[in-house]
């Protein structure tokens, strides 16, 4: 494979780390204001920078009431903030490489990114939430402003109601303290990046913490460098000793070129010679898909007693996305398929394409939600009661502008850049309501201590879903109504304070997909699907700074497929059958050492079809379910220089399917990361240096296997990438 150079000096760099240093030493007499905590704080720093959150001080997930993650019957990772700082992950994509349950689902360079969690891909309208609440998943998340992101891998029934079974994605934002932080960085295709975190207390009772960020990326894609610009504000007021209100809201502009990823050629062969930095369909009347996206969440917590406490939340996602693409698809127009033996929406098996003029302005998603939430204890004889009782309100819409997706020409995937088209005559309609979808829930949590080993968890959440849709004009087009109770249950056996056994039991409820245009009922959208899981697990606290994590998992859900069969398009997209994934999950994180810290997990999941009518469909894995994954990163201090720490990752992910027939698979790929870390100061200011290289060895691999709209799509991982960074605290 092809070695990229890597150049670090470059004068705007030099010159943004000058600049900074010189505002940093011009403040130095400046005075400080005392931080003062904020009660009650949803999480608390354990003392030691490391891969750790404090079990006993940390409250995740709120449906599982007030207990700590030892006590949550569920897996749950969490990626702190001295992770996402050594590891500089700038994309959704880069971010998921930490967890082996975690993998791509159609991420494009260049796009809004989706992942799947335990093989199930995210729903983006459910899955990821700010500060607890529903935030639009279309959007490039920024990392600036998060002090952690947890991750729930399972069912989120009672979580979240109406979401996909995967899990969720709770991206948590940094709170107001006495920080004043600099970063500047680039990379080896000379990319510029700017940061600035600055909190302060500025009375006893209130506080400020704002983060902005600019970044102009060049991408190792050939025309697909792009710019993005962020801002956050996050505020904090102890109104009395028994109230707080905590505010968060943020900004963020971003431009670059997406690039189309690879097909099957003729749906049954892996490309023999893909290229990574090569843009497929590329037109330079193409425009940068645009996307700007802001959320905002309020929360008002009130104490009534040490036993009996409130919480009303907020929360407000505004995403519009300007998307443009000279876009790479199928070969309906190529000489190659004309004898219609190659299905016209893969490649050809010669490499042709077709090159569409895609163009959706002013695309436009909006998530908002209100909960309010009362959590208390209680006793009844000698059984203790921990109880949430809670009620939430969530509307999601959708204005969509009627797109041009128009054929200009045929193109190959060996040509460099395709030969030049020229672009559709035809613009966008004015823009209409295409959806509308209300969820209206009630949910309650008993959590019972039955002695000081054992737990029992009971309750559930009652949804009654409402959504409208519409076609281009605005005139209805599907109104889909359900109400349904999902329950969840689970036992819990502590037979000492380090060690945790649980077994649960919990269902949620997502929507149907909507049928592929290709299928004889393309565009139907099905029925709502019931998902059911139990797992089993077991949490050990190795020490204060180290913990363990083991889950055994069955995760059930109707099979959702184009079904062959005699109609006149050969397909029909159905529910038939059951999609089960059943798996076993094992995680450490901390400390192991005084100069070792690690993250590590590991995912053998079994994911396939059964009983679907269609034989060849059944006995392997499904489409991007990897059997075996696994993810290792290390931070070792060395001993002779104290200041100095060796970074290391290693990934690992098996052969993955990519035709429901099992018959064509991506093979199976080893990545290795590396890096430093440097710690000093300068007229007694802290600087941290960073460098990490991922994909050392520059391996090529396949990333994704994964489908968007019952399309395939393959998207080759990044080639070597080194990134270097300084921060400077002023």
């Amino acid at each position: 494979m092809a070695s990229f150079p890597i150049s670090f000096a470059r004068p705007p760099l030099i010159l943004a780390l000058m600049s900074v240093m010189t505002l940093a030493h011009a403040g130095d007499d400046a005075t400080k204001p005392q931080a003062t905590p904020l009660a009650p704080v949803h999480v608390k720093a354990n003392g030691t920078r490391g891969y750790h959150v404090d079990n006993s001080q940390m409250d995740t997930f709120g449906s599982f009431g007030n207990a700590p993650l030892q006590d949550t019957p569920a897996a749950i990772t969490v990626i702190t903030r001295d992770q996402i700082d050594d590891r500089q992950p700038r994309t959704l994509s880069e971010l998921a490489r930490g967890d082996a349950a975690l993998g791509d689902n159609y991420a494009p360079v260049g796009y809004y990114q989706d992942i799947a969690i335990r093989g199930y891909a995210l729903d983006p309208a459910t899955g990821f939430r700010f500060n607890e609440m529903t935030m639009a998943g279309e959007q490039l998340q920024p990392l600036e402003d998060k002090e952690r992101v947890e991750i729930l891998k399972g069912l989120g029934g009672l979580e979240a109601g109406v979401v996909a079974p995967g899990g969720l994605i709770n991206y948590v934002s940094k709170r107001p303290a006495d920080v004043h932080t600099a970063t500047v960085g680039t990379d080896s295709h000379g990319s510029r990046y700017l940061a600035m975190d600055v909190g302060a207390w500025l009375t006893p009772a209130f506080g400020v913490r704002v983060n902005a960020a600019h970044e102009d990326m060049n991408s190792y894609v050939r025309h697909a460098d792009g710019r993005r610009t962020f801002f956050s504000l996050a505020a904090d007021w102890k109104i009395s000793s028994n109230a707080t209100l905590q505010l968060d809201t943020d900004y963020q502009t971003s431009g670059q070129r997406s690039v189309s990823g690879y097909q099957l050629l003729g749906g049954t062969m892996i490309p023999a010679h893909p290229s990574r930095s090569r843009m497929l369909g590329f037109e330079p009347w193409q425009r940068p898909v645009g996307v700007d996206a802001s959320n905002s969440t309020l929360r008002f917590d009130y104490r009534f007693s040490d036993l009996w406490s409130a919480q009303l939340s907020a929360g407000h996602s505004h995403v519009v996305i300007n998307d443009n693409v000279a876009f790479a698809y199928g070969c309906f127009y190529s000489p190659a398929c004309a004898s219609g033996a190659t299905p016209g929406y893969f490649f050809a098996p010669n490499g042709d394409y077709d090159v569409y003029d895609y163009r959706s302005p002013d695309d436009t998603r909006v998530n908002d939600e209100v909960r309010a939430v009362v959590k208390g204890s209680f006793d009844t004889g000698t059984i203790s009661h921990e109880v949430s009782l809670g009620a939430s309100a969530f509307r999601r819409t959708i204005d969509r502008r009627p797109y041009v997706y128009d054929y200009v020409g045929t193109a190959n995937i060996d040509e460099v850049d395709p030969p030049y088209f020229a672009p559709s005559p035809n613009q966008p309609g004015p823009s209409a309501r295409r959806l509308t979808s209300w969820q209206h829930s009630v949910f309650a949590l008993d959590r019972l201590r039955l002695g000081s080993q054992w737990q029992l968890l009971a309750g559930g959440r009652f949804v009654r879903l409402h959504e409208r849709a519409y076609d281009d004009s605005g005139a209805p087009e599907r109104d889909t109504r359900l109400s349904k109770a999902l329950p969840q249950a689970a036992v819990l056996w502590q037979p000492t304070s380090k060690l945790t056994a649980y077994l649960s039991y919990s269902e949620s409820l997502s929507l149907g997909n909507e049928a592929p245009y290709w299928a004889s009922n393309g565009s139907a959208t099905l029925a709502p699907l019931l998902s059911r899981q139990t797992e089993a697990g077991v949490k050990y606290a190795w020490s204060d700074a180290l913990s363990l994590q083991a889950a055994l998992y069955r995760i059930r859900q109707p099979y959702q497929f184009a079904q062959p069969d005699n109609t006149a398009a050969g397909f029909t997209f159905v529910q038939h059958g059951d999609e089960v994934h059943s798996g076993l999950e094992l995680n450490a994180a901390g400390q192991v050492t005084d100069k070792l810290r690690l993250t590590a997990s590991l995912n053998l999941i079994q994911a396939r079809a059964q009983n679907t009518g269609t034989p060849s469909y059944e006995g392997h894995q499904v489409v991007n379910v990897p059997r075996l994954r696994t993810a290792l990163y290390m931070d070792y201090r060395l001993p002779f220089a104290a200041d100095l720490s060796l970074l290391g990752g290693w990934r690992y992910a098996s052969s993955n399917v990519a035709t429901p027939n099992g018959l064509t698979r991506v093979p199976a790929y080893h990545v290795f990361d590396a890096g430093l870390r440097y710690v000093t100061q300068w007229n007694r200011h802290a600087i941290t240096w960073r460098l990490n290289v991922d994909n050392v060895f520059n391996h090529f691999y396949w990333r994704d296997t994964g489908t968007s709209g019952g399309d395939s799509y393959l998207f080759p991982g990044a080639p070597r990438l080194a990134r270097l960074s300084v921060s400077f605290d002023f």
